[in-house]
């Protein structure tokens, strides 16, 4: 299936991203299959925010935007991956950023945004972010009325989301030519949820009947299942509006799971079975999981299957990180 959309779309990743199945996860974990999409490598840099990137920084060059406007937690990939494609496609990138923990990954996200020529700032708060980006957004405009382009934290808008119904078509086209097995559960992180949403929206589309399941990993903002659908259905009413044949299709708050166990103390923070997933995956399957996102996603999944509350699968992660250190 083809997403026919009558959207502009810069072209900075490419698919299909790979699959395979993980084989060495041990019995003892449960015995569903476990598959891995590993969306990281869309493009060199930025995971899985570039699937959203593709279609957001397009409609800011379009309307002749100079600067980006958007913001997320102090180690955001969302903010770094918008500050370096937004870079290269003659856009610079304002970024206000509320706290979470202190690491030395966030430290080195930090010196990246730096290095990517992004303006940062820091509220206290995120009731103080809204106000800030307030003022930024007026301070910032290039020319008389020409104002910055915002992006709200993660890209997850409806035109962000049409990134992963994309994702979710090519998954299902994948799917359809024996790449892999089609999934009882997918299992990806939820943060903004963008992510969620266009996947919700995607599987609406084609062929699969996945359950979808999402694990909340974010407590600055709301996450839960109304949110994602919500979202998923204003991402339909778009691509109806451009040329898309959604066919009545819509998305409920039934056609999606939010996973609230594995949160831990909250944004930013480890947990102990996601440092044990961690070790798990880096040893038995080399994939890299870092803390914030996936490792808890992982933690969710193995949990799950453990207690045998996703069936006989097969189980699809959704793995949305690129552990790659190279910059476009």
């Amino acid at each position: 299936m083809k997403l026919d959309v009558d959207l502009d779309r810069a072209r900075l990743g490419a698919g299909p991203t790979p699959a395979h199945e993980l084989t060495r996860l041990g019995g003892q974990r449960g015995k569903a299959p476990v598959w891995i999409k590993d969306d990281g490598a869309y493009s060199a840099f930025g995971g899985n925010k570039v699937r959203k990137l593709e279609w957001l920084l397009a409609a800011a060059t379009r309307r002749g935007k100079r600067t980006i406007l958007t913001g997320g937690a102090l180690g955001t990939n969302h903010g770094l991956a918008t500050a370096l494609f937004a870079r290269r496609l003659g856009m610079r990138t304002v970024l206000v950023l509320v706290p979470q923990p202190v690491t030395d990954h966030v430290r080195d996200q930090l010196d990246r945004m730096r290095e990517a020529g992004a303006e940062l700032h820091f509220p206290r708060s995120v009731p103080r972010a809204f106000t800030l980006a307030a003022w930024l957004y007026l301070s910032r405009a290039s020319a008389p009325l020409n104002f910055p382009y915002f992006v709200r934290p993660g890209g997850s808008v409806p035109l962000g989301c049409v990134g992963y119904v994309q994702a979710a078509i090519e998954l299902s086209d994948q799917v359809a030519s024996g790449e892999l097995p089609a999934p009882s559960h997918i299992v990806v992180a939820l943060g903004s949820g963008g992510t969620a949403a266009g996947l919700a929206a995607g599987l609406k589309l084609s062929a699969l009947r996945s359950r979808l399941v999402a694990v909340l990993v974010n407590d600055l903002i709301r996450g839960d299942e109304g949110t994602i659908a919500r979202l998923a259905r204003r991402t339909l009413r778009l691509l109806g509006k451009h040329g898309v044949d959604v066919g009545g299709v819509e998305v409920g708050r039934a056609d999606v799971t939010v996973e609230r166990r594995w949160l831990g103390p909250g944004y930013g923070h480890s947990i102990p079975e996601g440092e044990e997933a961690t070790e798990l995956l880096r040893d038995r399957e080399g994939v890299t999981l870092e803390p914030v996102y996936t490792a808890k996603a992982m933690a969710a999944l193995l949990g799950m299957r453990e207690r045998d509350e996703l069936g006989e699968g097969p189980v699809l992660y959704w793995h949305t990180y690129n552990a790659r250190p190279e910059s476009p």
